[in-house]
């Protein structure tokens, strides 16, 4: 709860960065930004899923160049196209013949309509003439011959929609011609009562009447242009003066069904009581071997089942066609659209899968699609879907990712993305269901970036300013942690129980005597420089150096529940790291070095100290002042490292100790007991942990006034350490006990009255 209210303004702009895409979702509001995204979405996924291949049961009699050049500019006569559906139907036996163009122009190329003229002038009175015309116009009327073609034959032609301003209605749609005219294939209030969104003319460009009246069905071919101008719909019904019109592929299908009727298809459709719901999902055709349901949005439009590229439907010239130069079994049994793929008769479209992409494709697309039933689905749950996926993977970040670390933040993020976009195409793919993506992959990058910006223009800003306080005493890591938590840091002066460290060259005079200048820094910088590292890589705070001596503390400013185990430790690296020095410093001509330190634990004052000209980060205390009186004594007993008694109680399960004595230090009226590491436990060789126990022995009967066996115990172990110091020390004040008796009131404590 602490680190949620920590991060709070954080998770309230990530809350509102959420709201702003969930609006977009609810369709309150668009983004346009997230529509070119979600049809970029679109248009890959789909390119990615196409099933490819050729599909033969649909073939495209092709007006192309080949066919123009043979048969002269388009429109062809209509005594060709009525030769056209004779040889379709009677030589090849297609299944169903559709037309991508309109036949919306009489056809007076044969010159009918002149000698009719003469007919009814010049030669009306000529009975010959008339007689002879009568028997021509069988022959000549070339509009009654196509149409006638179609006569009882599975043929549909195709017809337009407009909304120009000067629209004109060409052709007949609803006007009566023979007694017959073609019907709206669902009537007016068919919708009455429902929000729906379905596209609505003023205006069309139709056949001529002749041609409707005896062709099967009709259908348009008006495709939907996105806001991107590509054709991803096409509305299988439209509206025109209150009544609705099918499309052509939707003609073709429901030819090839046998003239099934189409109905409505709503969500949870339960009667009365769902008539104002918005949610047109689907176009039912009933058919006696089962239902053809097409999928439809709110608009009654089909997304268009791109099967592939350019060619994934037989192109068959339309004039090997009208001479009956195809084998029959490449049209036999077929479904044959009529249509155009050269450029200067303008059916040409941009679409998902090609710039330029013939518009008779799309309707055998959408025919293959229909008898297949693999048309993707956007009923109108997926609003629900996708605003329910945005307030959860919303709500997730904004919540989390305030309180991760840059990396598993951006793990969490990278997460959230795959898991949302590999369930969506799942969903696309096994389901056959769109569900829009953008406004989600936006939002979790959008939350991602805040989170990302946020560290780096807030939290950085911490971290500097941490690093401008504390950098120069503690390593870059403990900066990090103190930066996640800074208002847990200050430099006001607190109590504490850390560990300090004090360290000095012994013999630093002598040695600088004995350089030049720049030899002596040199030497310096390096010997400051390893001893420092040492320091830091045991998470040490540098508090620090007084010429050549160095001063450390552990366990402020950030806490640590180790902070003996790290300063000892770094005392016994330190003198590892010194000694690797020796070689290269005699090859330079430098002495070797030799340090002692002295480690102490205990409360002490930590903070900011210091006057208003300069301050220092560091420690005060009788704690402080007793580790400087360690290291000081440390040549005294001619020993490394010497710990006080509080941090071998706290390391005496994990490190190995020598006692050395009991010391009365300048300024502490209290004795207190002076140990040696020797190293962790389990590191320390058999043969020392036995002189140990030794040693430990000697102590006792010298701190017993015991003075011939403690110097027998001392002189057996001098014979195995002759270089010992230590050992050499307690003998000479056993000599002097044997000189001058102590007395019965010795405590064995040792003053120093020297620093």
């Amino acid at each position: 709860m602490d680190r949620l209210k920590k991060h709070l303004v954080q998770i309230v702009l990530g809350l509102l960065l959420g709201l702003v895409f969930l609006g977009h979702a609810g369709r309150f509001y668009q983004i346009p930004l997230v529509s070119v995204l979600d049809a970029f979405i679109y248009d890959a996924r789909l390119r990615l899923t196409m099933p490819g291949g050729v599909d033969d049961r649909i073939v495209i009699l092709d007006i192309d160049e080949k066919s123009l050049a043979e048969g002269g500019r388009w429109p062809w006569g209509r005594d060709k196209m009525a030769a056209l559906v004779d040889r379709l139907f009677d030589h090849y036996g297609i299944a169903v013949l559709g037309f991508d163009v309109v036949f919306a122009e009489p056809d007076d190329s044969s010159g009918l309509r002149s000698l009719e003229s003469l007919g009814k002038k010049d030669l009306r009175d000529d009975a010959a003439y008339q007689n002879a015309l009568k028997g021509l116009r069988t022959t000549l009327d070339y509009d009654r011959r196509f149409a006638e073609s179609m006569v009882k034959r599975p043929v549909v032609l195709g017809y337009y929609f407009t909304n120009l301003s000067d629209a004109l209605t060409s052709g007949k749609l609803t006007e009566l011609v023979g007694g017959k005219r073609p019907e709206p294939v669902l009537p007016p209030g068919t919708f009455k009562g429902r929000n729906l969104a379905l596209t609505s003319w003023s205006g069309y460009g139709a056949n001529l009447p002749v041609y409707q009246a005896n062709a099967a069905s009709a259908g348009h071919f008006v495709p939907l242009v996105d806001f991107d101008g590509i054709s991803r719909r096409v509305p299988m019904l439209v509206e025109y003066q209150g009544a609705y019109y099918e499309s052509l592929s939707l003609a073709m299908v429901r030819l090839l069904l046998g003239m099934p009727s189409i109905t409505p298809g709503y969500a949870e459709d339960t009667g009365a009581s769902s008539r104002h719901y918005a949610g047109l999902e689907w176009l039912e055709l009933p058919t006696q071997r089962g239902s053809v349901r097409i999928p439809v949005d709110e608009s009654a439009a089909t997304l268009i089942p791109y099967r592939g590229a350019q060619g994934s439907f037989r192109y068959l010239p339309i004039s090997d066609a009208l001479h009956g130069r195809l084998p029959v079994e490449a049209l036999k049994g077929k479904i044959v659209i009529v249509g155009t793929t050269t450029p200067g008769l303008m059916d040409l479209r941009a679409t998902p899968v090609a710039t330029t992409y013939p518009g008779v494709e799309i309707h055998a697309n959408l025919v293959a699609g229909m008898l297949d039933g693999n048309i993707k689905l956007k009923p109108a749950y997926v609003l629900g879907a996708e605003v329910l996926i945005i307030m959860l993977c919303g709500l997730l970040l904004a919540l989390l990712l305030p309180l991760f670390s840059p990396m598993k933040a951006t793990l969490l993020a990278a997460s959230v993305l795959v898991v949302v976009t590999l369930l969506n195409l799942w969903l696309w793919v096994s389901g056959g269901l769109l569900l829009p993506l953008a406004s989600t992959l936006l939002m979790i990058i959008a939350l991602y970036a805040l989170s990302m910006s946020w560290g780096y223009f807030v939290e950085s800003r911490t971290k500097r300013q941490l690093t401008g306080l504390f950098g120069q005493y503690v390593p870059p890591e403990l900066v990090e942690v103190m930066s996640r938590d800074p208002e847990n840091y200050s430099m006001a002066g607190r109590k504490a129980e850390l560990t300090v460290l004090f360290s000095d060259v012994r013999g630093f005079t002598t040695i600088s005597e004995g350089l030049e200048p720049d030899e002596l820094a040199t030497l310096m910088n390096e010997y400051l420089g390893a001893m420092t590292a040492v320091v830091r890589n045991n998470r040490g705070t540098l508090d620090k150096y007084i010429g050549d001596a160095i001063m450390a503390f552990w366990g402020a400013p950030v806490s640590d529940a180790d902070h003996a185990r790290h300063a000892v430790m770094t005392a016994l690296e330190m003198q590892c790291e010194l000694r690797k020095r020796d070689e290269p410093f005699k090859a330079r001509g430098w002495p070797v070095l030799h340090i002692g330190v002295g480690v102490n634990t205990g409360t002490m004052t930590v903070g900011d100290m210091g006057s208003p000209v300069r301050q220092s980060y560091t420690v005060m205390g009788d704690a402080v002042n007793l580790g400087s009186r360690l290291e000081g004594i440390t040549k005294q007993y001619g020993v490394g490292i010497i710990v006080g008694e509080t941090t071998r109680a706290l390391l005496k399960e994990s490190f190995v100790f020598r006692e050395l004595d009991r010391v009365r230090v300048k300024g502490k009226a209290e004795p207190v007991g002076i140990y040696e590491p020797l190293g962790l436990v389990g590191d320390v060789d058999k043969a020392t942990l036995e002189a140990l126990k030794r040693w430990q022995q000697a102590l006792r009967l010298y701190r017993a006034q015991e003075w011939d066996q403690a110097d027998v115990q001392i002189y057996n172990l001098s014979r195995e350490a002759p270089d010992c110091y230590l050992y050499q020390l307690y003998a000479k004040r056993i000599a002097l006990c044997r000189q001058n008796p102590p007395g019965e009131g010795w405590d064995g404590v040792t003053t120093f009255e020297t620093k």
